[in-house]
């Protein structure tokens, strides 16, 4: 998801360790660095994921199994 043609951009936030040891634990990620684009990245998804379960909405599903199991 990451945005590989943009060149990143050295910023200055002002951010709870707490909150990025927590994030950085659950995710997974090595450095402060990959915590924050990770989690900008699971934002962002999220807002995609939403916006499509919303677009789904009242459409109705066809069943392409005939209720048996394999």
């Amino acid at each position: 998801m990451a945005d590989t043609d943009e060149t990143p951009l050295r910023k200055n936030y002002r951010l709870h360790q707490s909150k990025i040891d927590r994030a950085r634990k659950v995710l997974g990620t090595r450095t402060e660095t990959d915590t924050i684009e990770q989690a900008l990245d699971l934002v962002t998804f999220g807002e995609a994921l939403r916006k499509g379960v919303d677009a789904m909405r009242g459409v109705e599903l066809e069943d392409i199994f005939d209720g048996s199991e394999p």
